[in-house]
């Protein structure tokens, strides 16, 4: 009698740990679809710039330039890494990996962002230096560069626009995307700091466009910085109300309590959730646990868009077993 009470409780105890989810197993952490060509064609446009403008800056002794190129020169790091996270993001889940290698779009993002801030603070202290003591500029080569580089990163923003039109939800595409946004203003203000030079003489301009490039930087940096925190450190996603997802899941027939739920977002758009469902004890003898599955799973779904989710049923009595609950 003992063996098969130990051998029946078992059994219940597999009947309750269920995970619904609306796609076969196979797929979970089956990467989404996203193609790098668009990147890539930025990339090749930006590198090309980028080489143009450090010389033109050595020549024409201009800092705004040279705060662009570095600006330009995060660009370039950032579309390479967009690029090789976008192809990461399609390897298929495989051993430890269950979720294949999502994650690397926000690392990737993260990365974007440190590397903003610490070119935003390198190219601030020079431009601090130069409004102290500022140095001969030739304007008309700032606005002629500026231009340019203006033209380029139009053209690039245009090649980056449709990918980011199709998966907004993706940091790492929007990474890039602002990125490229950011260069295309800063150009504008290094052109405008390039006419005032050449109409009053006043070479501070320089630098004023330098430190409004500084602004710029840690504006995106500090949008990607955020969101990709966010994310690593599993944050319940933004749009998520999980007092709200409480509620809801509760008025589901035979629900008696919720309890150690959980919400995070494995990469952009993806959110994932987990939790003990304390049920009415009858249900696991007269076999209701799969229709509550459904209806809970349905509830995700209809109200909160969460498709992926994980649920434990428990009778109420199981909670004198658990320790350290979460609420």
């Amino acid at each position: 009698m003992g063996q098969w009470s130990r051998d029946r409780r078992i059994a219940r105890d597999r009947e309750r740990r269920v995970t619904t989810d609306p796609v076969p197993a196979s797929r979970h952490g089956e990467p989404r679809p996203s193609d790098e060509r668009p990147v890539l064609v930025a990339l090749l446009l930006l590198v090309g710039f980028l080489v143009f403008e450090v010389v033109a800056a050595l020549l024409g002794h201009s800092l705004a330039l040279l705060a662009d190129a570095g600006h330009m020169v995060s660009d370039v790091v950032a579309l390479a890494m967009s690029a090789w996270a976008l192809r990461l993001v399609k390897r298929p889940a495989q051993g430890r990996w269950t979720y294949g290698l999502q994650r690397a779009e926000i690392l990737s993002a993260a990365v974007n962002g440190v590397t903003l801030v610490a070119v935003a603070l390198l190219i601030a202290v020079e431009a601090i230096q130069h409004l102290v003591r500022p140095h001969h500029v030739d304007g008309g080569v700032v606005v002629v560069v500026a231009l340019v580089g203006a033209a380029v990163n139009v053209l690039a923003t245009y090649v980056l626009s449709k990918a980011h039109r199709e998966n907004r939800e993706n940091l790492n595409i929007r990474g890039a995307y602002v990125h490229v946004m950011s260069d295309l203003f800063a150009f504008i203000a290094t052109a405008v700091a390039g006419v005032v030079i050449m109409i009053s003489g006043w070479e501070r301009a320089d630098a004023v466009a330098s430190l409004f490039v500084v602004a710029l930087m840690a504006r995106s940096a500090w949008g990607l910085l955020r969101d990709a925190g966010t994310i690593l450190l599993q944050a319940a996603p933004d749009d998520l109300d999980l007092a709200d997802v409480r509620a809801h899941l509760v008025r589901v027939t035979h629900v008696v309590n919720v309890h150690d739920l959980h919400a995070w977002t494995v990469a952009s758009g993806q959110p994932t959730l987990s939790a003990h469902v304390v049920v009415e004890e009858f249900c696991f003898n007269q076999g209701d646990s799969p229709r509550i599955l459904d209806e809970l799973q349905r509830c995700l779904n209809e109200h909160f868009a969460v498709a992926h989710a994980t649920f434990q049923l428990e009778p109420a009595t199981h909670e004198s077993h658990e320790e350290g609950l979460h609420p």
